[in-house]
Order: C-alpha cells, then sequence, then structure tokens
C-alpha cells in the first residue's frame, strides 16, 4: 500500500503506542455512545473515526502530516486499509458535517443521523480491530 508523502510520514511506533491510540479512539466512543444529545453523539463519533484511522495508519509504520486536507486522506487511507468503500462515504459525509459546524456557522445533527454514525462507528471499530 502506498502511503502518500505529501500528507504521511514514515515513524515507528511501539506496541504499547499502537495500543494507546486505540484506547483513545475507545473513549471517545464511549462518550458518544453514553450520550443522549445527538451533537455530542456526533462530535466524539467524528472524533473516533479519525483516531480509529490514526491508529490503523500508525500500525503500519506512518503518521499523517497536519496539513489542508489531511482529514480527508487520513479517512481514505482508513477506507482503503479494511478495504470497505463506505467507510470513505461515511467519513465524507461526517467531515462535511463538522466543517459546516465549524466554519459555516453551524449545523444541526439529528437523533437519526446521530443513532445512524454511531451505528456506522461501532461495525468500523470491529472491522478496524481485526486489522491490528
Amino acid at each position: 500500500m502506498t502511503f502518500e508523502p505529501e500528507f504521511f510520514q514514515k515513524q515507528t511506533f511501539t506496541p504499547e503506542q499502537i495500543k494507546q491510540f486505540w484506547k483513545n479512539a475507545e473513549k471517545d466512543l464511549a462518550i458518544a455512545v453514553k450520550s443522549d444529545d445527538p451533537e455530542v453523539i456526533f462530535t466524539f463519533a467524528y472524533h473516533a473515526l479519525l483516531k480509529v484511522g490514526i491508529t490503523l495508519i500508525a500500525s503500519k509504520g506512518h503518521k499523517v502530516k497536519s496539513r489542508t486536507g489531511h482529514h480527508v486522506h487520513l479517512v481514505q487511507k482508513l477506507s482503503q486499509l479494511i478495504g470497505d468503500p463506505d467507510i470513505e462515504l461515511y467519513g465524507d459525509v461526517m467531515r462535511r458535517k463538522r466543517n459546516a459546524d465549524l466554519y459555516l456557522g453551524g449545523s444541526i445533527v439529528t437523533q437519526k443521523e446521530a443513532d445512524e454514525y454511531l451505528r456506522f462507528l461501532k461495525e468500523l471499530f470491529k472491522k478496524a480491530k481485526i486489522h491490528l
């Protein structure tokens, strides 16, 4: 698998570091699961998505460079590593919603959307764990 050098940098991580990245992703998922506020569910689900990507990429000896567009490339690489194009689709929808909230004056996350994002993340965690 190719890691584009403009968005990813080779770096060795210890097994302990990989475990810590994974625990951090699980922590955000747990916050999303426990919440009944759609905005909180969405925010922590999106963070968990990114952290799962960071974990899998780190397990392959790379880290994401912080630059414009890095979330797009992180989610694309996560989708490629797991071999599931739906990850890229859902991740892009979530990224766009997050950007609208941050940069375009806000957006509303419905309970139905929050439930769907949470379902997606729970499945993603199952798939990702197999690849660690």
